[in-house]
């Protein structure tokens, strides 16, 4: 049998390089001028505690959750492996080309832009699109049964909040983001 730890182990540093690039960017923000509620975020928090709980192989997992799905083998581990980095890496192309717009939670900034180029012009939500393949990958590399439970909750947690954001762009840009909707789909290109 595969060990396929050090490929679980790339997947994990993927993410932690993630959280303190966030937690580095935040610094550089704009102020806010608008923002969502502080029980949407806390409801927003809870439900990506409990996926990225599922996603990531706890000692604590219980029986049918544990279960392995995916072979564990060299090929399953590395196709994981790129694709968490690919997400990641398309995920942190878009947190930069936000620049100071960006936030962790949904809001408008003072001297908000539209940004519509680089990722932004195959989704409207890289960000979240990266993640999810990313998380996608995580639970490839992972192969187990709770760790495919993670995505579709991650995705419904981030669909949630990019109607939100697109509530708050439309309100802001008016016209201008309805054409850019019309342009491009909200999280897989082309699709949806």
């Amino acid at each position: 049998m595969y060990d396929a730890s050090f490929a679980t182990h790339l997947t994990a540093y993927a993410w932690v390089t993630v959280a303190i690039v966030w937690f580095l960017g935040a610094f550089g923000s704009k102020q806010t001028v608008r923002a969502d509620s502080p029980g949407r975020r806390l409801s927003e928090f809870c439900f990506l505690l409990v996926g990225f709980s599922l996603l990531f192989k706890p000692q604590w997992r219980p029986g049918p959750l544990a279960w392995r799905v995916i072979p564990a083998s060299a090929p399953f581990a590395w196709a994981g492996v790129l694709l968490t980095f690919a997400g990641i890496a398309f995920s942190i192309w878009a947190r930069f080309l936000l620049g100071r717009n960006w936030s962790a939670t949904v809001t408008v900034k003072r001297d908000h832009t539209l940004v519509c180029r680089g990722p932004y012009a195959i989704v409207r939500h890289p960000i979240y699109s990266g993640f999810l393949l990313a998380a996608l990958g995580t639970a490839i590399a992972y192969g187990e049964a709770g760790c495919f439970l993670a995505p579709p909750l991650l995705a419904i947690v981030w669909r949630r909040k990019s109607r939100l954001e697109e509530e708050f762009m439309r309100s802001q840009f008016g016209d201008e983001y309805v054409r850019y909707t019309s342009r491009v789909k909200a999280l897989i290109p082309l699709i949806w």
